[in-house]
C-alpha cells in the first residue's frame, strides 16, 4: 500500500496513525467508521481529514472503493497484487474479490482504440450472499 506524502499533502502524525489503522482493515470501511475507530484508539483527527486521506489513497492506488446501497463510499486497503473487483452482498455487506481479467482487457482496449491515457474504470457487482439468501427462506 502506498503511503504519504503525496503532492502537497503533509505527512502528519494523525495521518500516519490513520494509515496504520486503515492498513489493518480486512473489510471495506466507511470514512465515518474509520474516524470512530481512530477516535477510540486515541487518534485525534478531523472527519474531513479522514475523507481527504481516503480520497488521496484512492487516487494513489492505495485503496479499493465500492459504494453501499445508500451510495456511501467504502474503502479497503488495496492488496499488493493491485486493482481488484468485488461482489458485495446487499444484505450484510460481505465482499469477495472476483476474477475480472475480461474487464481489464476491455478497459485497455478502450484506451488503445480511443487514444485516451490514464483510463480508469469502476465495476460494481452486488448480490445476496448464500447466508443471507438462506436466512430469507
Amino acid at each position: 500500500m502506498r503511503g504519504f506524502p503525496r503532492g502537497n499533502q503533509r505527512s502528519t502524525r494523525q495521518r500516519r496513525e490513520l494509515l496504520n489503522l486503515f492498513q489493518t482493515c480486512e473489510d471495506f470501511v466507511s470514512a465515518r467508521s474509520l474516524h470512530a475507530t481512530a477516535e477510540s484508539a486515541g487518534v485525534t483527527i478531523g472527519l474531513t481529514t479522514v475523507y481527504r486521506t481516503l480520497r488521496m489513497l484512492e487516487a494513489d492506488g492505495g485503496a479499493d472503493v465500492i459504494r453501499d446501497l445508500n451510495g456511501e463510499r467504502l474503502y479497503r486497503p488495496r492488496p499488493a497484487e493491485g486493482h481488484r473487483h468485488y461482489v458485495v452482498c446487499r444484505e450484510c455487506g460481505l465482499s469477495r474479490a472476483v476474477e475480472a481479467e475480461q474487464v481489464e482487457r476491455w478497459a485497455r482496449n478502450v484506451a488503445a482504440t480511443t487514444g485516451f491515457t490514464g483510463v480508469q474504470h469502476v465495476v460494481e457487482l452486488t448480490g445476496v450472499c448464500r447466508d443471507c439468501g438462506e436466512a430469507r427462506m
